[in-house]
């Protein structure tokens, strides 16, 4: 069961005025199930992405890249779901090739407009003739209101669909962010997320989008870590409509554009937090937040050293407050001149350890109290700097080896 999170209200996902979505059933796995989703955009459309900085990335992913970098106008999003296309070798490229020509024809634009995705197994060929035959359906299902099937549609190991929505007011024009998210295991991703699409009908010099996602990403899919493993299809894309109605933004710098990134990194952080919430197996949703530190660098190695432990992880699992795990992490985060006598620890409301050594009024009792919470704090002030940094995860529990054991049954 995911951690206090449920699924979206299909009325509570604003449509994006020049965005269209279909989904169908293709059997690229499996029978009876939504694994295929066609994102169409109106003409005048832009888009930016970033990717996996795995080098071992997926066909789609690289046939994503060439296309952004052409200068395309993108104008459809094809996702597949149930198989990766991922060390696939030169059949993979082909085979993705194949199924952005296909929808190009079917839509009348060009296969350079297509951007490709893919999720699920590694190393098996895409059944790209299933892909084929399936895009009339999610052709004839497009409409505006379908952002709740999207998120659906792109679901692998996902217990729970993802998406969120937004609306600001830009220049007295109200404007819309919504997206979708999948994600739940094989997420530490570097980049963004497993799969993840936010749509935005603002006017925005498309110029600037690639800074956008960029910086949304860093502040929100960058942030997160189930168990560590970065995927080969990792990818996060904005679209921007450029319908609203409102002067162009010209610069994220200005009033307008602030509060553009502002709702977006919003949107991006509630996608991202419910990866985790869906983490595969997990019981615990944690917030680890360092501060103190020199720099932002520094402050997210050691976010990281302890979101990333096994033992860590593990303890919150049992509820066990062995909470010399996280000290042991912080001390091997990679900090080489870390004064071990300057750091505080904080278990929620509960101060654990002071000037580096246990706190004098610490009972066990209080940090178990804390550990037996479906949601937890963890803060850690190393006293050397005024910077900080904020990291997303879960707990490790039994079930996540069952359903990486069972993954490809």
């Amino acid at each position: 069961m995911p951690v206090n999170l449920s699924a979206p209200d299909p009325a509570s996902l604003h449509p994006v005025p020049g965005v269209r979505l279909g989904i169908t059933q293709a059997g690229i796995r499996k029978a009876d199930r939504r694994d295929l989703s066609v994102i169409v955009l109106d003409e005048g459309a832009s888009v930016a992405g970033v990717f996996t900085k795995n080098r071992f990335c997926a066909a789609p992913v690289q046939i994503c890249r060439e296309h952004l970098a052409a200068g395309a106008a993108v104008r459809a999003i094809l996702v597949n779901t149930g198989n990766a296309n991922a060390g696939t070798g030169a059949d993979g490229l082909a085979r993705a090739h194949q199924s952005c020509e296909a929808l190009a024809a079917l839509l009348n634009i060009q296969p350079q407009q297509v951007l490709p995705f893919s999720t699920g197994v590694i190393m098996e060929t895409l059944p790209v003739d299933r892909i084929i035959k399936g895009l009339p359906a999610a052709i004839a299902a497009l409409r505006p209101d379908a952002w709740d099937e999207a998120a659906l549609g792109i679901m692998t190991t996902d217990t729970i669909p993802k998406a969120a929505s937004t609306q600001v007011q830009i220049g007295g024009v109200t404007v819309t962010l919504t997206g979708i998210s999948k994600g739940a295991g094989m997420i530490r991703p570097n980049m963004a997320t497993m799969l993840g699409y936010v749509a935005t009908d603002a006017n925005i010099n498309p110029a600037l989008l690639q800074a956008l996602v960029t910086e949304a990403a860093d502040a929100s899919f960058n942030r997160i870590t189930i168990d560590g493993d970065t995927s080969t299809n990792d990818s996060f894309v904005l679209i921007a409509t450029h319908q609203a109605k409102h002067a162009r933004i010209e610069s994220l710098s200005s009033a307008e554009g602030q509060v553009l990134r502002a709702a977006l990194i919003e949107v991006s952080q509630r996608l991202a937090q419910a990866i985790v919430r869906d983490g595969e197996g997990a019981t615990k949703f944690i917030t680890v937040q360092i501060d103190g530190g020199r720099n932002e660098a520094e402050c997210k190695l050691a976010a990281y050293a302890i979101a990333h432990s096994p033992l860590v992880k593990t303890a919150f699992f049992a509820s066990d407050p062995n909470l010399g795990r996280i000290l042991a992490a912080v001390g091997y985060a990679g900090i080489d001149d870390l004064d071990q006598t300057l750091i505080d620890l904080h278990l929620d409301d509960v101060h654990v350890v002071r000037a580096g050594g246990r706190h004098p009024d610490y009972r066990e009792e209080d940090g178990q109290r804390v550990m037996k919470q479906s949601e937890i704090s963890v803060r850690v002030n190393l006293n050397r700097g005024a910077a900080s940094a904020t990291v997303w995860t879960c707990d490790l529990s039994h079930d996540y080896v069952t359903i990486n054991a069972d993954y490809r049954s």
